[in-house]
């Protein structure tokens, strides 16, 4: 047994109603002039800010375009912003990793999906068609807030793949040699295949799936990126391939086979694409995804995970 471990620097306040914490916590670092990220669901967030709400930015997008941060950087800049608190999914968090890491502000982040990116020092940006990750403990949020309420309205699908998306950075973490990077992966995994194990949208359902998405994020801070994560930042920065879903297609074919199975019966009970094909993955394009991945085993996994072999 051998390893390196460093402990993220986040705080984590979770529950439900924390939402209203976040006056409180953006004055905890100093700050008061926030640019407030949120494409949705960021109205009661910004009435808790009250005069701390310098702008708003509502452009987010996958996969952290370039472009589009250096929009959003500029409208920070013009309201003299000392803060950057983002409201969302992926999406929303990962705009926010960039504009703090440009502009050398704190930022304050509360999911409204299963990402677990927030808990990272991982920033994947897509610049000329091409997504380029970059791990810096400058690019970890501050705080993350976890509101339960605030995932309550999430729609199943989204639901179900951004939960299988969560399971993806477990899974890449699970038999790691740091004993407790491993058994919080475990962890992880039992927590979110419960929760989607019956009705995923109960209060208690949606508790456990938060709590599992950030012990899954923790996981993903804390090892290597494999095929699979560079599998999915290729079809998504490359190819334009929706993020959630694209893990949850691949998962079965990169799991290890006790957790494909249940993955792969997971997403088929909930009618989650299973294969690149349904998601509109050319099969002519598998070779060239294969070649920017540049890893022996990318072809055999692209194929089968667009021919959905794992159900034959």
């Amino acid at each position: 047994m051998s390893f390196t471990f460093e402990p993220g620097r986040t705080r984590v306040v979770f529950g439900r109603g924390t939402a209203s914490t976040v006056r409180a916590e953006v004055e905890r670092l100093g700050a008061a002039r926030v640019l407030l990220v949120a494409r949705h669901g960021g109205d009661g967030v910004a009435a808790q800010l009250g005069p701390l709400l310098a702008s708003r930015f509502t452009g987010a997008a996958m996969h952290t375009p370039v472009e589009v941060t250096e929009r959003a950087l500029a409208l920070l800049q013009e309201h003299g912003a000392d803060c950057v608190v983002s409201v969302g999914g992926g999406s929303s968090t990962g705009l926010s990793k960039a504009l703090s890491v440009r502009a050398g502000v704190p930022q304050v982040v509360l999911p409204t999906t299963y990402a677990g990116s927030e808990v990272t020092p991982v920033l994947g940006e897509t610049a000329s068609g091409r997504k380029k990750t970059r791990r810096d403990a400058a690019v970890q949020p501050d705080t993350v807030i976890y509101d339960v309420d605030l995932t309550l309205d999430l729609p199943l699908d989204v639901t179900v793949t951004s939960a299988l998306n969560a399971l993806a950075h477990a899974v890449a973490a699970r038999g790691d040699e740091n004993p407790l990077v491993d058994a919080i992966a475990t962890r992880a995994i039992e927590g979110v295949l419960h929760a989607l194990s019956e009705n995923p949208s109960t209060v208690e359902a949606r508790t456990e799936l938060l709590s599992s998405a950030w012990l899954a994020g923790t996981c993903l801070a804390s090892v290597p990126m494999g095929l699979h994560h560079k599998l999915a930042h290729v079809l998504g920065g490359s190819f334009g391939m929706p993020h959630a879903a694209t893990h949850t297609a691949l998962l079965p074919h990169t799991a290890p086979a006790d957790l494909a199975r249940r993955v792969h019966g997971t997403a088929t009970r909930f009618g989650a694409a299973t294969s690149l094909r349904e998601l509109g993955m050319a099969e002519s394009d598998l070779p060239r995804a294969a070649e920017i991945a540049e890893h022996p085993e990318a072809l055999r996994v692209l194929t089968d995970a667009w021919r959905d072999a794992s159900s034959d």
